[in-house]
């Protein structure tokens, strides 16, 4: 009888004990990503951002192992998108498609920017850079960068530039154009990079500065002029279009880059998931091809690397920004 009642003392113990787990093995969170995740956008459809964005969703939604959403949040020239997104919960479940000019430039320009780009946000890794293109509608006589100096001196006020944003890496480029050249031109603002395409392709306005990847389509189809573009190299897609430097215009440097962030908080083991899918991504052939096609560079980095290049970035455009005397209020 004792052999019997220590076996179902045993037995009771043993079931009061896994019961006792059994909440704590519950309370355990399940492994992320365990849901949709959302990649916010801070521009409208058909910019250079948009284009990246789309670029990876599919394979990024593979190696996350959940569907990523891509969300565009125009306006402000990204700083509706930016503020949005550093206001989201740091759960790893909102991605933030940062840029030169959200991240790297605003914060040397905007007087009150609603967002801080080091405080409000944490580096998962860069993804692109890129050089920046020189556009005019065929209706404009100028086939190189100096026939359009020439054009603007001779038609002061008369040239219109659009540009993706106010205060953006796009505004200043033109605006570091103006001075550069010595030519008065009147810079119209748009919320985005595909509205200014629409009206750039109709006429209303005459030219205009941004990523190749916004005209490529339109310059090889002969429905807008490349004259020039910035970087040390010409771009492969274009290899007739010369630098700036082999235009005339000597230090003349506006690039950009491309990159993903989360809110600042966010867990590293998170961040760290984040930034294998994006490596991983980044290394597939037909995602780097189809970067590389529209002018941009793959330019994949840790989180680590990307905050150091964040902050350099900072330093650099606000030391430009004072020298340019560049505020937008």
């Amino acid at each position: 009888m004792n052999r019997i009642r220590r076996r179902v003392l045993q037995a009771v113990g043993a079931l009061a004990l896994a019961a006792g787990l059994l909440p704590a093995a519950l309370a355990q969170p399940a492994p992320y990503p365990n849901r949709p995740v959302r990649f916010v956008i801070p521009f409208p459809p058909g910019g250079n951002l948009d284009f990246v964005a789309r670029t990876l969703q599919p394979k990024l939604s593979e190696f996350l192992g959940q569907q990523v959403i891509v969300e565009n949040k125009g306006g402000a020239g990204g700083i509706v998108g930016a503020e949005y997104a550093s206001k989201q919960p740091n759960d790893g479940y909102t991605l933030f498609l940062g840029n030169t000019g959200t991240i790297g430039l605003y914060v040397s320009v905007y007087a009150k920017l609603p967002y801080d780009p080091v405080k409000d946000f944490d580096a998962v890794g860069m993804i692109t850079g890129n050089a920046v293109l020189t556009v005019v509608h065929p209706d404009v006589p100028a086939r190189t960068m100096q026939e359009l100096i020439g054009y603007a001196k001779a038609n002061p006020g008369k040239v219109n530039a659009g540009v993706a944003g106010s205060g953006s890496l796009l505004h200043f480029a033109t605006e570091l154009l103006k001075s550069h050249a010595g030519i008065d031109l009147v810079v119209v603002p748009y919320k985005g990079s595909g509205p200014l395409a629409i009206d750039l392709l109709g006429g209303q306005v005459h030219m205009a500065i941004d990523a190749p990847s916004v005209f490529m389509t339109q310059v090889k189809a002969g429905k807008l002029r490349a004259l020039a573009v910035t970087g040390n190299t010409r771009l492969s897609a274009l290899p007739d279009v010369p630098t700036f430097d082999e235009a005339g215009l000597k230090g003349f440097e506006a690039s950009g880059w491309q990159g993903m962030f989360v809110p600042a908080g966010t867990p590293r083991p998170i961040i760290e998931r984040v930034s294998d899918a994006l490596l991983k991504t980044l290394a597939v052939p037909e995602v780097r091809e189809r970067l590389v096609s529209q002018g941009l560079d793959v330019v994949p980095s840790t989180p680590a690397q990307f905050t150091a290049h964040v902050r350099a970035e900072i330093e650099k455009w606000n030391r430009v920004a004072k020298a340019a005397n560049l505020k937008v209020e």
